[in-house]
């Protein structure tokens, strides 16, 4: 069967982002399906202009990705922002419409707007419309204060509950998000949970880094690393106060990759702090990120102390588990209870500096220990979110829902 699926930020492994989409459909192809995908011809960390990658010899055969044209201001303002959204919705719609004959169309949100193209391209190709909740829209856009007029709201979540109803099918990673869509009136058989995963291939728990290491960091120090955006939502101004709590331990220090709108803020946050301990090494490839957490000795995930964010599955942190490295975790909810069911690190409440350095030195303190938590957190996520189960789930959800369309 031939999957179309519009998705504006999809990341393949050479480039810095989450590659669950990616994963998910070069193991379908395996299979004997195939994938077209319409993804921005703007790379979104970088902002550069990017050319469809259909042909491309690092694809596998039968997956083909065709760039539709936005504009490069995603990174300007949120008017600007939403601007780069519509257009892409409007182009993303032409380029799905000439991708050829097609068994199923998914679109996936956020952002919402490009869920608008999928699901009139299914119309207009006259087959099943999947739809993919990555995040909770709005709610987290008013939870975190983005969504605040009230008519504003209201109207986004009429749109919510109109998208919902005329999914043919809605797949969530995230078991709240289940409940909440179910909460919604959708009903039970009509959403499948594929949870956030990682494949376990693709980390060497045994490897050191070594290169990379060298690069970021002083012989013997303790490598705490952050890998992820560097917004809003990410929380890492209690990073950057935890450094300052750990000035007087030059044994340890902080590594901030990735990239996003606060970065330049941050970095200038930091050096107004006179924080030495903190290295901003920039976005990398996710295929790098082998390397990268390799080098770390810790690895840290945090987010605002905001309600919406104890329902999200970070993919970060499948990430950290499949390297074998402790997790020290500034998220409540359901990744918390994935941690520590694995036994795979440490909780410290989100926005408190003060025990986020404390668990830092508690790590440091006894490697013993945080080798073995990062021994449990591979082995967990080896039987429990695998990329490759959760492929094959995929593979017969999208087949069972073509064939009922």
């Amino acid at each position: 069967m031939h999957t179309l699926l519009i998705h504006q930020v999809f990341c393949l492994p050479h480039e810095p982002g989450g590659t669950r989409h990616y994963e998910l459909a070069s193991r379908c192809v395996t299979q004997g399906h195939r994938f077209t995908v319409v993804a921005s011809d703007v790379d979104y960390g970088s902002g550069r202009r990017r050319q469809d990658d259909d042909g491309d010899a690092r694809l596998p055969s039968g997956l083909r990705v065709l760039r539709a044209y936005t504009p490069q201001t995603l990174h300007r303002g949120m008017i600007w922002r939403v601007w780069a959204f519509v257009v892409y919705m409007l182009t993303a719609f032409w380029r799905g419409l000439r991708a050829g004959k097609v068994d199923l169309v998914m679109g996936t949100t956020p952002p919402i707007f490009q869920t608008v193209s999928a699901w009139l391209i299914a119309r207009l190709k006259r087959c099943p419309f999947v739809l993919e909740v990555r995040d909770l829209w709005p709610e987290f856009a008013i939870d975190i204060g983005v969504l605040t007029h009230p008519l504003l709201i209201s109207v986004a979540r009429a749109f919510e509950l109109w998208l919902y109803r005329r999914a043919d099918h809605i797949v969530v990673n995230s078991p709240y998000y289940r409940q909440y869509v179910i909460e919604k009136g959708i009903p039970a058989d009509k959403v499948t949970l594929i949870a956030n995963g990682v494949d376990p291939t693709g980390f060497d728990p045994d490897a050191t880094g070594a290169s990379f290491r060298s690069r970021w960091s002083e012989p013997g120090q303790f490598v705490v690393a952050y890998a992820g955006a560097l917004g809003l939502a990410n929380d890492i101004p209690t990073i950057l106060r935890a450094a300052a709590r750990l000035k007087e331990h030059p044994q340890v220090v902080f590594w901030l990759v990735g990239d996003g709108a606060q970065r330049k803020q941050l970095e200038a946050e930091a050096g107004s702090m006179g924080l030495r301990n903190v290295r901003f090494t920039g976005s990398q490839p996710k295929a790098s990120m082998k390397e990268v957490l390799a080098a770390s000795d810790a690895c840290l995930a945090t987010l605002r102390d905001i309600p919406m964010f104890r329902t999200t599955y970070p993919n970060k942190v499948f990430d950290y588990l499949a390297a074998g490295r402790p997790i020290i975790l500034g998220i409540d909810g359901v990744i918390r209870e994935v941690v520590e069911a694995a036994g795979a690190g440490v909780f410290v409440p989100p926005g408190n500096d003060e025990r986020l350095a404390e668990a830092v030195l508690a790590l440091q303190a006894d490697t013993g220990k945080s080798r073995a938590m990062g021994r449990a957190g591979r082995e967990h996520v080896v039987r429990h979110f695998n990329r490759e189960d959760q492929a094959r789930e995929f593979a017969s959800l999208l087949a069972r829902v073509s064939s009922n369309g």
